[in-house]
């Protein structure tokens, strides 16, 4: 039987990529500011580091707050994401049936994200998407965007080569540290970082949605 794919092993990226929950984030972010008394930035300087390990990010956006304070914020904004935000988060349409189309031919599906594992788990039980996943990794067992280990513990667990997979996802952060360890990569437009922003970790491709990525990943 021919091969009918590209790749044998697919990986994402979460926020951005498979769910459209940047509003949220940064309402976290920006509820966590004003609970600990830090200066709220605007909307699009806090969602440059989405993408990172919470206490990367909250360093990156607040480089002159002690580390006590971080985990602080880090606790503020945990709270506020799972518990008390209002604003809606939901996977981009097509999601569901990519994940499903490319579970169903046999390819091995993966998540690298910058969430913790206590938020990972908890949105992949509030969409229904863990099944498809044979492996997830966050930065609580792994190390923090751009850094490469999440992928190679993955390539690791499918007993694979940087080749043989493809690293999907929205921000620089995600091409760089795939193109680091020469994994092939796509970069998605509707995420948070541009193209223009990704550009130079020169991604294989680019989609504006997750149906154009599904026909080209099945072509």
């Amino acid at each position: 039987m021919s091969k009918t794919h590209r790749f044998d092993l697919v990986i994402f990226d979460w926020d951005g990529t498979l769910m459209n929950s940047e509003a949220r984030i940064v309402d976290a972010i920006q509820s966590a500011a004003q609970t600990c008394g830090l200066p709220v930035l605007s909307y699009h300087d806090s969602k440059q580091i989405i993408g990172l390990s919470l206490d990367n990010a909250i360093q990156q956006l607040y480089p002159e707050v002690e580390p006590g304070l971080v985990a602080e914020v880090a606790k503020a904004y945990t709270q506020h994401f799972l518990h008390e935000s209002l604003v809606d988060m939901q996977p981009y349409e097509g999601a569901q049936e990519l994940l499903s189309e490319l579970h169903g031919r046999g390819m091995k599906l993966a998540v690298a994200t910058g969430k913790s594992r206590k938020g990972l788990d908890a949105v992949l039980a509030l969409t229904g998407f863990e099944p498809y996943f044979h492996i997830t990794r966050t930065p609580v067992e792994s190390a923090s965007k751009p850094d490469p280990l999440m992928l190679k513990q993955i390539l690791a667990f499918n007993n694979m080569n940087a080749s043989q997979a493809v690293m999907v996802g929205d921000t620089s952060f995600d091409m760089q540290m795939a193109q680091t360890i020469q994994m092939p990569r796509v970069a998605m437009s509707h995420g948070v970082h541009t193209l223009e922003q990704m550009a130079s970790f020169e991604p294989m491709s680019s989609f504006e949605n997750l149906n154009e990525l599904g026909r080209w990943l099945l072509s």
